[in-house]
């Protein structure tokens, strides 16, 4: 059956690079992927494949049954949405949609998602399982997961697959992480409340802005020593406004900022630890405050026994040359999480790393990609599936 993965992928290269730079000519921004949508849903059709569209409100459905006469899916998720940014590759095929690109690689996922659906779709007589092909909007702004949830996407859903972009892996190779992947990332909107002064007269006003920043430093010195150092956590503040002249205290000053961490218990803590900071630093001062933790996604968390499944279906589709162990997670983020609140799930790394030249990271304007990487990743994903099912 490898033989046979690898041979339709093989066949199929041209057209899917045609469909990868197709994409990434016309990307849409979370939420507004109607072409996008249409698109998927037009070469999911084109291929044999039963397509549903508007699921997650631009989301793509696309199911493939094998022989089997129980209801079970497994789930294979890819994102298709852009960045709100101007593309600066000078690609031919580079953006056309003035502020918007994907410098994500969401445009490699769907093509990957598509691929490895038109090969299963041709396998379908000999496929032991069902496999679901979730096509997602919205990842960028940690919503399109929840919306495609909501509408049913993770039904009789018994385990997910999913897949990312990583420029410091070489282009036709894949990483594999076992545990944890990506971070929680939660949002924090902090208002500091004083009493506005004359800047000559400091003692007589209690300065937001100055209480603002001993919250800054005191939370940044806490992490160091009231949080395990072992299991990390990552508080950034991104954006601070306040005060109305050079000569009189603030009395109101907002804080934005962004919380990071990957063990789920120091996750469950971090509002009410952040809470307890601020409330003892305006206490300290005289000052008031209000504070709004907003959730969002939990970290990815890779299940061990698809973990296992995922990396023997790439060491003997591509060999142990192209197939990395990485020893360490990212704090980035990942709303594939909240498909793991449903079916245990995976998700691998894919190489887009260029040789002999320069790898910008991602959500930069010049970031490229190898495209050897898309049929990796279709005889990886392809693979795993079949893998998935014989194995039942």
């Amino acid at each position: 059956m490898l033989a046979r993965i690898l041979e339709l992928a093989t066949t199929l290269a041209p057209r899917l690079i045609e469909i990868r730079r197709h994409i990434h000519s016309h990307p849409e921004l979370s939420g507004q992927e109607y072409q996008t949508a249409a698109y998927v849903a037009g070469v999911l059709a084109s291929s044999g494949v039963h397509a549903i569209e508007g699921i997650g409100k631009t989301g793509v459905i696309g199911e493939i049954k094998g022989h089997s006469n129980q209801s079970r899916w497994l789930a294979i998720r890819t994102d298709m949405d852009a960045l709100p940014m101007q593309e600066r590759t000078n690609l031919e095929f580079a953006s056309k949609n003035p502020g918007v690109m994907h410098a994500c690689g969401h445009d490699i996922h769907t093509t990957v998602g598509l691929g490895a659906a038109m090969i299963l779709a041709q396998l379908e007589e000999k496929l032991p399982g069902h496999v679901r092909f979730l096509f997602q909007p919205a990842e960028e702004i940690a919503q399109g997961a929840r919306w495609m949830i909501a509408d049913g996407a993770m039904k009789d859903v018994e385990g997910i697959l999913g897949v990312h972009v990583f420029p410091t892996i070489p282009g036709g190779c894949v990483g594999i992480r076992h545990g944890a992947l990506t971070a929680a990332a939660d949002d924090l909107e902090l208002i500091v409340m004083g009493e506005s002064g004359h800047g000559a007269r400091p003692h007589e006003a209690i300065d937001a802005i100055w209480i603002a920043s001993q919250i800054i430093t005191t939370l940044q010195q806490a992490i160091s020593r009231m949080q395990n150092p072992l299991r990390p956590v990552v508080l950034t503040i991104g954006q601070i406004s306040g005060g109305r002249a050079p000569n009189v205290i603030a009395d109101r000053v907002k804080l934005l900022g962004t919380v990071r961490s990957l063990h789920p218990e120091t996750y469950e803590k971090l509002p009410a630890w952040i809470e307890q900071i601020v409330a003892g630093v305006c206490q300290t001062y005289g000052a008031k405050y209000e504070l709004n933790y907003k959730r969002g996604v939990p970290g990815v968390q890779n299940d061990p026994c698809l973990t296992q499944l995922l990396e023997a279906a790439a060491l003997e589709a591509l060999g142990r040359s192209r197939v990395q162990i990485l020893p360490e997670p990212s704090l980035g983020a990942e709303d594939f999480s909240m498909y793991l609140e449903h079916a245990p799930g995976t998700m691998f790394r894919l190489g887009v790393g260029l040789k002999d030249r320069p790898n910008y990271p991602l959500h930069h304007p010049q970031f490229e990609v190898d495209e050897a990487a898309i049929i990796t990743g279709v005889v990886t994903l392809a693979s795993a599936a079949y893998k998935y099912w014989k194995q039942k």
